[in-house]
């Protein structure tokens, strides 16, 4: 929850993201089945700023479209939106080809809802006879920057499923229980995820809900996470936001424009991913935790205290021995067991991560505790040598640990972006 680029407990475009030919309702015979879910996938590229007569409009104010098609996915190194619904599915289906044409309705679909079009024939107009294609919650939105962003878990590739079990990459691997975790199997794992962000709720919401249906039949949703005011940055000229313990979050993260550092630390490599796995080639690998924060007790603990833990004061996010929020931190003049000290890429061999988490409230627990905390999203090259590292040196000696716990876990592998409008989310791996 620091906002070190490898905090691992807190926490890049191409086309014009149009779509042509859209399927007709007798080609998707399914989209009109019910279910709801929340997630999202989407192509490569960050959001630019606008001009207008006045002068420069931040992206995130104008409600447009970010590129749908790239050759990364967006939703990565893209402007991180205020808003998330990830969604994790497990397939029913045990017909290959009938995986391969879920991926491709996806595509189609989420082209459509990412340019602010509703999915195949729309919410209306359609035979009065049949479920439209699209619920309609959407009509009238802007598309509110919304990205979709896929991703395949480990279990996609078991022995005796869909014959992948030979094109698994070795980085995609089952994380291990880390001390102090107390995961909970129905909030963890998952075939497939999509993560679902825009700057309007409701779009992220509209979207995932229309996966689930296309998907009806052949998927379901295994769990799914709202998220609302980012507690990550790709846009470090923005402010820095804040998590729910009061503390900025992301001053060191990854730029989305720093395409070195993406190249570095993001973007999978053909050294990374030779032979079987080469179909990884410009994704990247995507490791999800649910954090539950012990807020009532945070509250209590004196502003010092905080501080202390954190390694940087509240109210400017300077580091300990400095005066600016973005000076760089003297990590011996931090205590030990600091947050930050123990996240930094120096104490880690260099090990760097993109963050892009969300906070969450989902009620209480039935103690009268706020369920709340962060939803921690983190990008990066090899999981092996990111957020692994990372998590175990935290999980360790980290003094937040006190107040907070590790109470969801997946990783997936998250394929390179749709480079146009033939092809679709994992055409290289299944085709």
């Amino acid at each position: 929850m620091s906002d070190e680029t490898n905090s691992s407990t807190s926490p890049g475009p191409e086309g014009d993201g149009n779509t042509t030919g859209a399927p007709s309702r007798r080609a998707v015979l399914g989209w009109g089945g019910a279910g709801l879910a929340l997630g999202a996938a989407a192509a490569g590229g960050t959001v630019a700023t606008l001009t207008s007569g006045t002068g420069t409009v931040p992206a995130g104010m104008t409600g447009e479209a970010v590129p749908f098609h790239g050759t990364h996915q967006a939703g990565i190194a893209s402007a991180v939106q205020d808003r998330l619904h990830f969604a994790a599915f497990d397939v029913k289906t045990k017909d290959r080809a009938e995986l391969v044409r879920l991926l491709q309705d996806w595509t189609r679909a989420a082209e459509r809802m990412t340019a602010g079009l509703p999915v195949g024939e729309g919410a209306v107009g359609g035979l009065p006879e049949a479920p439209p294609d699209d619920t309609g919650e959407a009509l009238g939105l802007k598309p509110n920057r919304l990205t979709l962003t896929v991703g395949f878990g480990p279990s996609l590739f078991a022995k005796g499923r869909f014959g992948l079990e030979d094109r698994r990459p070795e980085a995609l691997i089952d994380l291990e229980l880390f001390p102090g975790d107390n995961l909970d199997p129905v909030r963890s794992g998952g075939d497939l995820c999509v993560q679902a962000c825009a700057d309007d709720p409701q779009v992220a919401v509209h979207a995932i809900r229309q996966l689930a249906r296309i998907g009806f039949g052949k998927t379901v949703m295994r769990w799914s996470q709202l998220g609302f005011g980012k507690t990550s940055s790709t846009t470090p000229e923005e402010q820095t936001p804040r998590n729910m313990m009061g503390f900025k979050d992301g001053t060191r993260n990854i730029s989305g424009t720093d395409t070195a550092a993406l190249d570095k630390h993001v973007w999978v490599s053909a050294t990374d991913a030779p032979g079987a796995s080469s179909w990884m080639v410009g994704g990247s690998y995507l490791v999800a935790r649910r954090i539950r924060m012990n807020i009532e007790i945070w509250d209590r603990t004196p502003l010092q205290e905080q501080e202390d833990i954190f390694g940087r004061d509240k109210a400017e996010g300077a580091p300990v021995g400095k005066s600016k929020e973005r000076d760089e931190p003297f990590l011996k003049a931090m205590k030990p067991e600091a947050h930050v000290r123990l996240a930094h890429p120096d104490t880690n061999d260099g090990a760097t991560i993109l963050r892009r988490g969300y906070s969450f409230t989902d009620g209480t627990d039935g103690l009268g505790r706020l369920d709340a905390g962060l939803f921690f999203l983190a990008y990066q090259r090899d999981v092996r040598k990111g957020f692994v590292p990372i998590q175990r040196n935290l999980a360790k000696s980290d003094v937040l640990n006190e107040y907070i716990q590790h109470v969801g876990s997946a990783v997936f592998a998250v394929p390179p972006g749709v480079r146009d409008a033939d092809d679709w989310w994992g055409r290289a791996l299944l085709s």
